[in-house]
């Protein structure tokens, strides 16, 4: 995990999904054909919690459908949060503001400034919408959703 990364699972946790979706239909056939090829992968839970009040979720679309859950249940799922999510820009910036003590803590495996020189360059940035690293897309092969656990049927979210 690069820093790249801690940034897009803290932006997601914030903003939710709603950059992702930009019609329903759209984001339904890209769930189909990216499970469609997703070949293996980590060996993640089926809902990872990612946001401090434990609403959202990343849905790691392998163990999802080996658990038998429906696709159509999970794409509802995504387009109801991206829908219905309010994102908080502030949220945001509380969350990269912590890391630089996190990081002088021991608590991440960064170097402090290293932590304060990236997340001051995205904050400059005005906080942009990013992808995964090609080191983590290489060793996690990400494949998940972002969603609000009370869009997902009961049971999905005990699944850890």
């Amino acid at each position: 995990m690069e820093l790249v990364d801690v940034y897009k699972l803290l932006h997601q946790a914030a903003m939710g999904p709603e950059h992702a979706v930009e019609s329903p239909a759209g984001a339904r056939m890209r769930l189909e054909s990216e499970a469609a090829q997703l070949g293996e992968g980590f060996d993640d839970p089926v809902a990872d919690v990612i946001s401090p009040d434990g609403r959202l979720a990343r849905i790691h679309l392998r163990p999802y459908l080996a658990a038998g859950h429906p696709l159509d249940a999970l794409a509802s799922a995504f387009v109801q949060t991206a829908q219905s999510y309010v994102g908080s820009p502030d949220k945001l910036a509380k969350f990269c503001n912590c890391l630089g003590d996190l990081a002088a803590a021991g608590g991440i495996p960064f170097k402090r400034e290293d932590v304060e020189r990236y997340f001051g360059s995205i904050a400059e940035r005005a906080f942009p919408i990013v992808h995964h690293s090609h080191a983590y897309r290489e060793a996690y092969r990400p494949a998940y959703r972002v969603v609000a656990l009370e869009h997902l049927p009961a049971g999905v979210a005990e699944q850890r």
